[in-house]
């Protein structure tokens, strides 16, 4: 199969695309940094082919697609993986460009990239779209106001284009991850304060990139037949929390 990875240069996308690889099939990367797409194109071969894309540019997207080689035109899954999340600051102390960036990563690009696609996909009445969403689209959090917004904006995109597809055979999966170490995601998340992100993953075992990376090769290598239509997976150690209430004097 031809696999179009976005954020295909660190993290989930950068353990997938080894896993396919290995696997006999080709991979198309996708990402903002031609540095690290050179170097993992290097590592992994002609199955490889590294694509310099940023979502966020939602204008250049059908012609990056359309601009891929014979090889690599026929797209049979696209992986939207690129997405990240900015601050932790309360909704009435956030940056507006923060949120401004999270909509047009986790939601534009997503939706850009899925409409270039889709129509060849259904053409052939064959393919796959797995959008990578995340718990937060269902269950809210201090902090996490616009990302989870568009998470759960990517979980019902998802559960949508199951019901436009009815009749055809693509397939649509929003996997819903918790908690993984081993990403750049908190990283970008405070703003490169790698002291501060480490902080996230102290005192317990949580699950890693590679570990999605399995998943996500798993859900592609599953029998065309069937269709995940939501897949949430968390670390043992992370459950939901309970709801809470904040104590305040009764007003007279």
């Amino acid at each position: 199969m031809n696999v179009l990875i976005t954020g295909a240069s660190a993290g989930f996308g950068k353990a997938l695309a080894a896993r396919l690889v290995a696997g006999g099939h080709q991979v198309i990367g996708c990402a903002r940094r031609h540095d690290k797409l050179d170097a993992l194109a290097a590592t992994l071969g002609k199955a490889f082919l590294p694509v310099v894309m940023d979502v966020s540019d939602t204008v250049s997207i059908p012609q990056i697609i359309a601009d891929l080689p014979a090889g690599f035109q026929h797209i049979d899954v696209l992986v939207n993986n690129a997405g990240l999340a900015l601050g932790t600051e309360p909704a009435h102390e956030a940056d507006l460009n923060d949120w401004m960036r999270m909509l047009d990563t986790n939601i534009k690009g997503l939706v850009a990239l899925t409409h270039a696609v889709l129509p060849a996909m259904v053409a052939r009445d064959s393919g796959y779209i797995i959008n990578v969403g995340s718990i937060a689209g269902s269950w809210p959090y201090f902090g996490g106001n616009v990302y989870g917004a568009t998470k759960a904006f990517v979980k019902q995109f998802s559960l949508n284009l199951r019901a436009d597809l009815v009749g055809t055979q693509v397939r649509v999966t929003n996997l819903e991850p918790g908690n993984v170490a081993g990403t750049e995601f908190s990283n970008v998340r405070y703003h490169g304060d790698d002291e501060k992100a480490a902080k996230v993953y102290d005192g317990f075992k949580t699950m890693t990139g590679e570990d999605i990376g399995d998943i996500l090769l798993w859900l592609i290598e599953s029998p065309a037949h069937i269709n995940v239509n939501r897949l949430e997976v968390m670390p043992v150690a992370q459950t939901y929390n309970g709801l809470t209430i904040a104590k305040r004097p009764l007003k007279a």
